[in-house]
């Protein structure tokens, strides 16, 4: 099927951009810096206890990057390390006072910005965006050998 309408990477590829640059600019004067920082925060404060390679897993980038974000947040003070018991070579990762104080301000932030990236959709446009949504990182997937 081909279209005379943009391609869709390029349309997704923008909006992430946007998303990044907007979402840093909300979160700078938390200091939550660009690259991604926020994901790698809520994915801390969703699963206590969690590794990089998990992170790297989930978030599907590379270990340089996930390195990055989790030393840039430790440094603001929203996560601590903590060696691995079951293997004292690997660390854990954990939500600091800071961060269990800060994520129901941070939860509201991603929310309202949720709200306006779906202002004048309505409800079932937005549910056939997400579908689609998941079908195209579904074919993503596919083509990058992930499923």
């Amino acid at each position: 099927m081909t279209s005379n309408k943009e391609p869709i990477g390029k349309l997704i590829s923008h909006l992430h951009r946007q998303n990044q640059k907007i979402l840093a600019k909300e979160l700078q004067p938390y200091g939550i810096g660009s690259g991604g920082q926020h994901s790698f925060l809520k994915l801390v404060l969703n699963h206590p206890g969690i590794t990089q390679d998990q992170m790297t897993s989930l978030i599907k980038c590379d270990k340089a990057t996930t390195a990055r974000s989790v030393k840039l947040l430790e440094e603001s003070g929203y996560i601590e390390r903590r060696t691995d018991p079951n293997d004292r070579r690997s660390f854990l990762l954990y939500p600091t006072v800071r961060a269990l104080e800060f994520a129901p301000v941070f939860q509201a932030l991603l929310d309202e910005f949720n709200h306006q990236l779906a202002m004048g959709l309505t409800g079932d446009e937005l549910d056939t965006l997400i579908d689609l949504l998941h079908k195209v990182t579904r074919n993503s997937e596919r083509l990058n050998g992930q499923s």
